[in-house]
């Protein structure tokens, strides 16, 4: 049987959002992989509650945990409250209805909380947010507290806009191939067909509003695509020349790799360790017109996917915490645990010296992370600068990114770029 479209009842909705969060706050599953085995009906509304409650979590958790007259044991039910409390704040205006959907969800999943649901969320509507201004500090910025200090530590004089860009939704952008087109053309395009614009880069635009890409004029021909302005700066930093020998290692899900063959022709190989997200490369450089060799390997293990040909360029966009990404990735806050940084810093520095083994003598490697955090980025730059005598960083012609590392804000994602040249 066909799967349906129509709208489940609020209830179940409430119910499929709460088993999310709980599998992420108490599981420790990512957020994409639950919402991708959902039910399609729906699946929008859920994702919208899940992304919602997670980047309120702290405030949502903490102001649950006021309203209990003990501690609840439930993972599943306090989950539940979390949803439903977002849903409160986000739509006081439908409370009634909001309420009496919970208090169903509540006894579908446990019989003894249809009364604790109804207790809890009806003292809220007496109760209001008077208590967010007590709250702890988790709680007022919603990151755990390891978090809190490591930006605070790392930023003393901007960690507070730094945490608050991650709590925010985030800006759709595009990029304009070159190839097809000038900025200010596609700028116009787009704007008559009613779509608020702003050009926030080279060849980025900034939506006012997210819109499907089925409306954006130009792109099912690969005369734009979707990529944040702080990642398009990659292939610019790279210095590509046409006839060049480039390798884009980790390169899924390929909008670096259609980026630099936009800019220049050269002979670019995309390595990825995952088969599906290397699938997603070669689809999105069909749609872009535009073609690569597609290598299935490690970047840390080059003995099984490289010829011994060194290359002019690499483009090494290392796995990282994603801590500058966090607004894409919400549960990535709650996901994280402190040393799960140390063991990204011990696998980005076997990939970068695997990677450095590959690159020809003259050649350029642009080092990359989404990170915000110092041990992934110039520290870990530091570190391989005094293991390698015949490695120099080069300072980088870019305004915004004069000392390496791009802190979000509204037009971009937090992402952090060193340029290694191989004396």
């Amino acid at each position: 049987m066909a799967e349906t479209t129509l709208q489940p009842p609020l209830r179940q909705l409430l119910k499929r959002a709460a088993q999310a969060v709980d599998d992420v706050v108490h599981k420790g599953h990512n957020l994409n992989r639950l919402l991708a085995i959902q039910s399609l009906a729906g699946r929008a509304a859920v994702q919208d509650m899940c992304y919602a409650s997670l980047r309120e979590y702290g405030t949502l958790a903490a102001l649950r945990d006021t309203l209990l007259s003990k501690p609840l044991s439930d993972p599943a039910i306090a989950a539940l409250l979390v949803v439903v409390l977002r849903q409160l704040r986000a739509h006081p205006e439908a409370a009634h209805t909001i309420v009496n959907e919970a208090v169903e969800a509540a006894a579908a999943m446990q019989p003894w909380a249809r009364g604790l649901a109804n207790a809890v969320l009806r003292s809220y509507l007496r109760r209001g947010d008077a208590e967010v201004a007590t709250l702890p500090p988790v709680a007022r910025w919603n990151y755990p507290q390891w978090w809190i200090d490591k930006v605070a530590q790392a930023y003393p004089l901007d960690w507070q806009a730094v945490l608050a860009a991650g709590n925010q939704h985030p800006p759709m952008t595009l990029r304009v191939n070159a190839r097809r087109g000038s900025v200010a053309i596609c700028l116009s395009q787009i704007q008559e067909t009613g779509i608020e614009a702003t050009q926030v880069g080279a060849s980025a635009l900034r939506l006012a509003r997210p819109v499907s890409v089925s409306r954006l004029p130009g792109f099912v021909d690969g005369a734009v695509s979707v990529q944040d302005a702080g990642a398009q700066y990659a292939a610019s930093l790279l210095d590509i020349r046409d006839g060049q020998r480039v390798l884009d290692a980790c390169a899924a899900p390929g909008g670096k790799t259609g980026h630099m063959l936009e800019l220049a022709d050269v002979d670019l190989t995309a390595l990825d360790n995952d088969a599906l997200r290397l699938e997603r490369v070669g689809e999105n450089l069909i749609r872009l017109g535009l073609s690569a060799q597609l290598k299935l390997g490690d970047a840390a293990t080059p003995e099984g996917w490289w010829d011994g040909v060194g290359f002019e360029r690499i483009l090494a966009d290392v796995p990282c915490s994603a801590s500058g990404v966090v607004r894409r990735h919400p549960d990535i806050k709650w996901l994280r645990r402190p040393d799960d940084i140390a063991q990204f810093v011990a696998q980005q520095s076997l990939i970068l010296a695997a990677l450095w083994q590959c690159l020809a003598v003259g050649g350029k490697l642009l080092y990359v992370t989404c990170s915000i955090f110092p041990e992934e980025n110039q520290q870990q730059v530091d570190a391989f600068l005094l293991a390698n005598d015949d490695a120099r960083q080069l300072p980088l012609d870019c305004e915004p990114l004069s000392a390496g590392q791009l802190l979000p804000n509204d037009n971009h994602d937090g992402f952090f770029y060193a340029l290694l040249e191989k004396n």
